[in-house]
């Protein structure tokens, strides 16, 4: 069973993309990477995923999109669940300019028999998507007490965000159910020169290009895992904003 995170830019920008693979019970890196344009991600994920082979695709963007105007009910419910940690997301609705990349990239998941997976039978083999959050997912798996703000700031106080990010993926998800092994990061991902081996950090990005870099793959990693950890534990550890018909975010439950 594979795990594609996809950190999906919703209008414009590179979009995070991070492959893990299940085998001897635990979670492994196969590939990071970061694409432009949507066919050369789906081509990505061809390269990835043969068409028959199970897997989950993790995809942090809304997907599912019925509502004119306003906010999807889902999108309401991460501020209710997860406001006070500053993790409401933002608000999506099909006027919005990014409604028809995000809602179109779903399909052409879907029409590679990529189902929504709102409900799911733990363990299972198949081909699934699903519409993850990292936000939210970090405040529960890292145990924290409001989300990690690299994505806004002034450059050097991105810069301690994000490597503080980086440090609870390495100390923690590996400690997890799924367990991730990051013990050969750097091994198992040539293609991506941000990242080092072992337990250090990788090199703080000195621009706001790099960090961005960085940025995007940190959250496919993230969103990879989100998408194994519903997998492994479907509802049982695992909290569904939303439905099928309105759009759903899964979000892992605290340990």
């Amino acid at each position: 069973m594979k795990f594609i995170g996809i950190d999906l830019g919703w209008s414009s920008g590179p979009s995070g993309l991070c492959c893990l693979n299940w085998e001897n019970n635990q979670l492994q890196l196969i590939e990071c990477d970061r694409l432009l344009a949507t066919n050369d991600i789906l081509t990505w994920i061809d390269t990835q995923i043969s068409p028959t082979e199970p897997a989950l695709i993790a995809v942090d963007a809304p997907t599912i999109i019925s509502n004119p105007s306003g906010m999807r009910l889902a999108d309401k419910l991460t501020h209710k669940h997860f406001g006070r940690y500053h993790a409401g997301c933002y608000p999506a609705n099909l006027s919005r300019p990014f409604a028809q990349k995000t809602v179109e990239f779903g399909l052409s998941l879907e029409a590679r028999g990529f189902v929504h997976a709102p409900t799911i039978t733990a363990q299972e083999l198949g081909r699934y998507q699903i519409e993850v959050y990292p936000h939210p997912a970090t405040i529960n798996l890292f145990q924290l007490e409001r989300i990690i703000k690299y994505k806004k700031g002034k450059l050097a106080e991105r810069q301690l965000e994000l490597m503080k990010l980086y440090q609870y993926i390495l100390d923690i998800l590996p400690t997890l159910k799924p367990s991730l092994n990051l013990a050969n990061l750097a091994n198992k991902n040539q293609r991506s020169s941000a990242f080092i081996s072992g337990s250090k950090l990788p090199e703080i990005p000195t621009t706001t290009a790099t960090l961005k870099a960085l940025e995007d793959q940190l959250d496919a990693l993230l969103c990879a895992y989100i998408g194994a950890h519903w997998w492994y534990w479907g509802i049982e550890r695992n909290l569904v904003l939303g439905d099928r018909t309105n759009g759903y975010i899964v979000i892992p439950q605290g340990r």
